[in-house]
């Protein structure tokens, strides 16, 4: 289901700049992380205590066609805010990987799907290893799916 309604930007300078960025560029520019080379892609969501539309940019992490949304929060004690709006409206989600962004469904993964998924996630963007050695919590992975 498209994510539509009223867009809050983020709170965070750097992220509503970023993803002004991507989305006015048509995903040619604002495309990395800062001047690394690793490349980020924009997750638009529910809000789950505002209703509104959220926006942020997170690491590009694909296969076949299929992407990983890592809520890693730099390895803090706790989730970051937005996972826990992936939870409470795993339909209402898109993903803009380029010019167009297109509708997806996201699942947090367990067990060995998880494992898969966290090593691609760390051939990815490898400060995810390192983020998981800072923090007692299981950093989540979900899988999102075309719709």
């Amino acid at each position: 289901m498209p994510v539509e309604g009223e867009y809050a930007p983020s709170p965070s300078e750097w992220v509503r700049n970023q993803v002004a960025e991507y989305e006015s560029s048509g995903g040619t520019q604002g495309n990395q992380l800062g001047t690394t080379g690793w490349p980020v892609v924009i997750v638009t969501m529910r809000g789950r205590v505002s209703g509104k539309v959220r926006k942020l940019p997170v690491m590009r992490v694909e296969h076949g066609g299929v992407y990983a949304i890592v809520a890693s929060k730099g390895g803090t004690p706790e989730n970051p805010k937005w996972y826990h709006n992936l939870v409470a409206s795993p339909t209402e989600v898109a993903i803009q990987d380029g010019p167009e962004p297109f509708d997806v469904e996201v699942r947090e993964l367990t067990g060995d799907e998880r494992a898969e998924w966290w090593v691609r996630a760390v051939a990815a963007y490898p400060p995810y290893a390192e983020y998981q050695t800072k923090t007692s919590r299981v950093i989540p992975v979900f899988v999102a799916t075309r719709v």
